[in-house]
């Protein structure tokens, strides 16, 4: 007679083992984000995955309790059934949906904010192509990013700052490099009016990865003023260090 007991333990150890390399991202890593924005775009993706293959495994299990119950016990065959098409489902509901990467076109979509989270995730897809100090110059940009993104979370979307975001980063960031990868690999390194492509582009990219930092000042001045009237308030309305060392 067929232990189904532990059958059924070592499908559930097999599904376990399998539903965790899902977690980890499957057997494929990707690289590592350039910014919070894109790495929470990646996470929500896998916690997608995630819940879908519970939604499945339950599902299939349920199914496959209830036809027990009906006709008083699955067996050795009902249980294996049961059991390929949990790692099934595993499978197919672990590798989809996949990650999409947004398109150029898609970047200036919606609010300022989700646009920062889609060129981070943009900038990611295109690293691989560009030179070794682009790409340094793009890990920069992820880091700025992710701080200019914090701005846009309490600034007024009418803000004058807010257009010219739109127009440094869902515009100017992704033509410089879409104008970059139109030229032939072979021909990146020659010098064409004194300089190279692959010079031309990083001095673009630091330019632009100035502008950005620029606008993120811009932005943060408004709480800069504000946090410099608190503090001379506080010093007018309880003094200041030496004051409060008299009051002690």
């Amino acid at each position: 007679m067929v232990d189904t007991t532990k059958h059924s333990d070592e499908i559930l150890t097999a599904a376990g083992r399998s539903l965790q390399v899902q977690r980890e991202g499957g057997t494929h890593r990707p690289g590592p984000s350039i910014g919070q924005g894109s790495a929470k775009l990646k996470w929500q993706n896998r916690l997608k995955k995630i819940r879908n293959v519970a939604l499945a495994v339950g599902a299939v299990w349920i199914g496959a309790s209830i036809i027990g119950l009906v006709i008083e016990g699955l067996g050795f065959t009902g249980l294996m059934a049961a059991g390929a098409l949990t790692l099934g489902a595993m499978y197919v509901f672990g590798k989809y949906p996949k990650m999409k990467i947004p398109q150029r076109a898609d970047l200036k979509k919606g609010d300022a904010r989700a646009m920062v989270g889609r060129t981070e995730l943009w900038l990611e897809h295109q690293r691989p192509a560009l030179p070794p100090p682009a790409m340094q110059v793009v890990d920069q940009l992820g880091v700025q990013l992710d701080a200019l993104g914090a701005q846009l979370e309490t600034i007024d979307q009418a803000h004058p700052a807010v257009n010219e975001v739109r127009e440094l980063v869902g515009e100017y960031i992704p033509e410089t490099i879409e104008n970059y990868r139109k030229i032939p690999q072979h021909l990146r390194n020659e010098e064409h009016a004194g300089k190279t492509a692959d010079d031309r582009l990083t001095e673009s990219l630091t330019k632009i990865s100035g502008e950005v930092d620029r606008v993120t000042r811009r932005m943060a001045e408004g709480a800069l003023d504000d946090l410099a009237i608190k503090a001379r308030y506080l010093d007018y309305r309880f003094g200041g260090a030496e004051a409060l060392e008299d009051q002690r």
